[in-house]
């Protein structure tokens, strides 16, 4: 099982794309039609047109990552498909990584207990 960081932020690239890309191919779809910028930390998810493959692509500080995976049974819930990118939660990332349903996932915010006075 795949747990991101909770600090981290997550961005689904809705449209489909080629692939046989590889990371550099995919870091210029982030930086030429996303316009966003793929060295910064944020973990850029991508689909295939078949929905039983994903691949993450993100910068840990010191090179380029890229990470597969494909379901040997069924598919990846899949946001709809059109151009642009939409925001995943860490938690959302890792239920869509496990082949769950991710649009079930919410965040919830703790608020801490204050030190009694």
């Amino acid at each position: 099982m795949i747990v991101p960081p909770t600090s981290v932020r997550v961005f689904i690239a809705t449209k489909p794309v080629d692939f046989r890309k590889g990371m550099d191919g995919l870091a210029a779809i982030i930086e030429g039609e996303l316009k966003l910028e793929p060295f910064s930390g944020v973990i850029y998810v991508f689909r295939a047109k078949r929905a039983d493959r994903v691949k993450l692509l993100f910068w840990d500080g010191t090179g380029i990552c890229l990470l597969a995976k494909r379901l040997e049974g069924g598919t990846f819930r899949w946001p709809k498909v059109e151009d642009g990118v939409m925001r995943l939660s860490p938690a959302q990332l890792s239920a869509l990584l496990e082949g769950l349903d991710w649009s079930r996932v919410h965040a919830q915010r703790v608020v801490r207990p204050t030190a009694a006075q």
